[in-house]
């Protein structure tokens, strides 16, 4: 990838349920890590779930983040710098980040947060909208996910890679993004 590349990637996060403080921390430095690379992201508040730590650690790195959250959401002082779009319905907003994003990036989270991802990839036009998802597979986060891809989507579906890709470390996430870009497999 080109280094003047600079991809929008929408982030699916949530630091709600088990395992808070670990969800917290990998958000920190996914945000941050993606900052420093020069990637633009795009996240979602919705229904009380903010992924603060993303943001603010993308924001301190110097990255450029959009917060597509409801009319209602105040957001914190934390957040200055962060662009703030305010769009009144759900299935609106889930539509908003699939028209910015380029590329889905799955992390760790709660099932609304997968809910989330699915129905924004449907939103963007499916495999069809050449907007891959690269799942950060921390502990095996993902692993009945990984299953079906190796099983079923892989078995059904050509140059499946370029629709779903998993990745163990910050490194891995950020070359299976670049290898994306490369492949054409985006519309970027």
């Amino acid at each position: 990838m080109s280094p003047d590349t600079h991809p929008v990637l929408g982030v699916f996060a949530s630091d709600r349920g088990p395992g808070d403080a670990e969800r917290a921390s990998i958000m920190s430095q996914i945000g941050s890590f993606l900052a420093r690379k020069g990637a633009r992201l795009v996240v979602l508040a919705d229904e009380g779930a903010v992924p603060v730590p993303l943001i603010t650690s993308a924001r301190t790195a110097g990255g450029a983040v959009t917060l597509i959250t409801a009319e209602d959401y105040a957001e914190p002082s934390a957040f200055e710098g962060v662009a703030v779009e305010h769009v009144p319905d759900h299935e609106a907003r889930l539509a908003r980040l699939a028209q910015l994003s380029q590329i889905y990036v799955a992390l760790p989270g709660s099932l609304a947060t997968a809910s989330s991802l699915y129905r924004t990839w449907v939103r963007g036009g499916g495999g069809a909208g050449r907007k891959p998802v690269v799942f950060y597979d921390h502990h095996d986060a993902f692993k009945v996910v990984r299953g079906y891809a190796a099983d079923i989507i892989a078995n059904s579906i050509k140059n499946h890679d370029r629709y779903v890709q998993f990745a163990t470390s910050t490194d891995d996430l950020w070359n299976k993004i670049s290898w994306l870009v490369d492949q054409g497999a985006t519309a970027l």
